[in-house]
């Protein structure tokens, strides 16, 4: 591990995500060779079957299917959450890929403290639905010239709140659907680390 790392107060995380996880993935794999000062403590999915699920078992991190199969009331559910994330004494909540809104709960004991990723130029083509190739869609029928990624803090509801950082992506006259969403996934794992790490290296001062 470099002097750079080591001298980072390390952080936790708790990962929530809803299908196939491959930020979560790539997070696993900062962690493991040191690009990143952090530990995953700690994954949870709303849908049973995703394979965010199996990405967690498989690096041996503790993995949780809530919601509302499991939890009908919706107050039972975010204390649920909140309780889990608690439990695995989390300091950093990573929404990747999760469809679902967070509880006034959780949202309140982790103010600031959740951070999301979204594959567009909030606050365009944001909110509910408004996810992975429905989104590269819209940039190619609406013909812009960029499109890019967002990281921003979580608050109650979809892609509204406060914006960390951007990486703007251009967009030529040939792309599809499908390169557009090459371009963000090619950007989007090296940018989410690079993020991750600023928020890391602010950590030990959050703290004093």
């Amino acid at each position: 591990m470099s002097t750079r790392l080591k001298a980072i107060t390390l952080m936790n995380l708790g990962i929530l995500a809803s299908h196939r996880g491959t930020n979560f993935q790539a997070i696993i794999n900062a962690c493991r060779q040191d690009q990143l000062s952090a530990s995953v403590t700690v994954a949870i999915s709303n849908n049973s079957n995703a394979t965010a699920l199996t990405r967690a078992k498989n690096a041996n991190i503790p993995a949780l299917h809530l919601s509302g199969k499991t939890h009908p009331d919706p107050e039972q559910l975010d204390a649920a959450i909140l309780e889990a994330l608690k439990a695995h004494n989390v300091d950093l909540v990573v929404t990747v890929g999760y469809l679902k809104k967070l509880g006034k709960k959780t949202l309140a004991h982790y103010q600031n403290r959740v951070v999301n990723i979204h594959p567009s130029l909030l606050p365009a083509y944001g909110g509910k639905g408004m996810y992975g190739q429905k989104i590269h869609a819209a940039v190619l029928q609406n013909k812009d010239a960029e499109t890019g990624i967002t990281i921003h803090y979580l608050d109650e509801e979809y892609d509204t709140g406060n914006i960390i950082a951007q990486v703007r992506i251009p967009v030529s006259e040939s792309d599809t659907v499908t390169t557009l969403e090459e371009k963000i996934l090619l950007n989007e794992h090296p940018f989410l680390i690079a993020t991750l790490n600023q928020l890391v290296q602010q950590w030990p001062n959050q703290q004093e």
